[in-house]
């Protein structure tokens, strides 16, 4: 016991010297201590790398370089190199303009392959449709290149941001005067930019004073729909397409597209597809994304009105639905509202029946001039109330009167089978 507790304190004063010692020696040498870095480092982000490789995507767009903009892929990445080659050719084929794109910071960890993904700050405009370039904050994804010893571009979106279409893959572009269609297939671009022509002129007969252009962007699922718009999932289920603004906001100067639902889109006939596409574009026209204050039943009738206004089809047709719910239900109580056009109320294509017979009995009180004007009005921030009895000579408690004596003698007339 005793020889131990020597052997003990003998190794704690030995122990004590050396710390001593050690602590003595690096306050007198001359070179800075340096701790020593583990062996295994754990991968980081380069946002340098990264800011440079952007810089020399915004040049490869610009001078519509598609070997360029391969290059810019990670080495032995063959898909990043052929998705960068087919951003340059969608920006070729769109006529890309005032496209930038700025490193902003890193979202997440770096996997252990020196992958990560950051935010980008993006600008770009469509030339001759978009009057304003979009501003976009889109995920890229970077990945160490093994070679150059920089940052190589992967994908771009994902996460909870927006996903351009545009920038997702090789795409099928028509354009005309007045439309531009952007599809991931020759089929779809073809329907759709024969459609979009086809609406132009039946909002052009309502809205003579148009004189814009109409953008369809097609994704290739409901899901790329979601992506395209940063959405939930299945917040679109159910809709055949959707006008919007580009970014999501709703400033004046946001540029407002039509995106197709193909999942539901491609099931309609010609009549109801078209009747769809004519109805966005009037959205697109009005700038409705852009507008608050319209309610819904004007919102939505007035663009079925247009879109219905020379279509032959008996009002037993292009009001089935609601028709059917009066005859069951009775009539409603008031003007659809935004619950009635909840995308997944049961009742949604009731809703929208309803609203345009509502704006059907202002035009038949008033006529269309006068519907034209309060939605105008309306939309440009005056009181629908005023402005509705100014135009029309009853207000809001006179037209829903008037609405529903209309529902009534509709749902009469199709149980006598007139």
């Amino acid at each position: 016991m005793t020889g131990r507790r020597h052997w003990v304190l003998g190794g704690a004063l030995t122990a004590l010297v050396l710390a001593v010692a050690l602590v003595t020696w690096l306050l007198v040498r001359s070179d800075p201590y340096v701790a020593q870095p583990r062996g295994d480092r754990a991968p980081a982000a380069d946002p340098a790398a990264a800011a440079h490789a952007l810089r020399a995507l915004q040049s490869a767009v610009e001078d519509r370089d598609t070997e360029a903009g391969a290059a810019l892929a990670p080495t032995s990445d063959p898909d990043a190199a052929d998705l960068l080659t087919a951003v340059v050719g969608n920006a070729d084929a769109l006529d890309v303009r005032d496209f930038s794109a700025r490193y902003v910071d890193a979202v997440g960890g770096v996997d252990g392959d020196g992958r990560w993904q950051a935010a980008v700050d993006m600008t770009w405009r469509f030339e001759g449709f978009d009057a304003e370039p979009v501003h976009e904050e889109v995920l890229v994804s970077f990945s160490a290149d093994g070679d150059g010893g920089g940052a190589g571009i992967e994908a771009f979106g994902g996460g909870d941001r927006r996903s351009p279409l545009w920038l997702s893959g090789p795409l099928e572009v028509r354009r005309s005067d007045r439309t531009l269609v952007l599809a991931t297939s020759a089929a779809e671009a073809d329907l759709l930019s024969q459609r979009a022509e086809a609406a132009v002129p039946v909002v052009d007969r309502v809205l003579p004073q148009w004189s814009g252009g109409l953008v369809v962007e097609v994704p290739p699922s409901e899901e790329g729909l979601d992506a395209v718009l940063g959405a939930d999932p299945d917040t679109y289920q159910g809709i055949a397409a959707v006008t919007a603004s580009v970014d999501g906001t709703v400033t004046p100067d946001a540029q407002v597209h039509v995106f197709v639902n193909p999942t539901v889109y491609d099931g309609l006939d010609p009549v109801g597809g078209q009747v769809v596409l004519s109805h966005e574009a009037t959205h697109a026209a009005t700038g409705a994304p852009l507008t608050t204050g319209v309610p819904m039943w004007l919102l939505e009738g007035f663009a079925d009105f247009v879109a219905l206004h020379d279509v032959d089809l008996p009002v037993s047709t292009t009001a089935a639905q609601i028709i059917a719910q009066v005859r069951q239900d009775d009539v409603p109580d008031q003007l659809p509202g935004q619950a009635e056009f909840d995308a997944t109320d049961s009742h949604l294509g009731a809703a929208y029946e309803s609203a345009w017979l509502a704006c059907v009995v202002l035009a038949d009180a008033g006529g269309d001039d006068a519907l034209v004007r309060l939605y105008e009005d309306v939309s440009a921030g005056r009181d629908p109330e005023a402005r509705m009895r100014s135009l029309f000579g009853f207000g809001s408690t006179g037209l829903t009167e008037r609405w529903q004596q209309r529902l009534r003698a509709l749902a009469d007339a199709s149980s006598d089978g007139t």
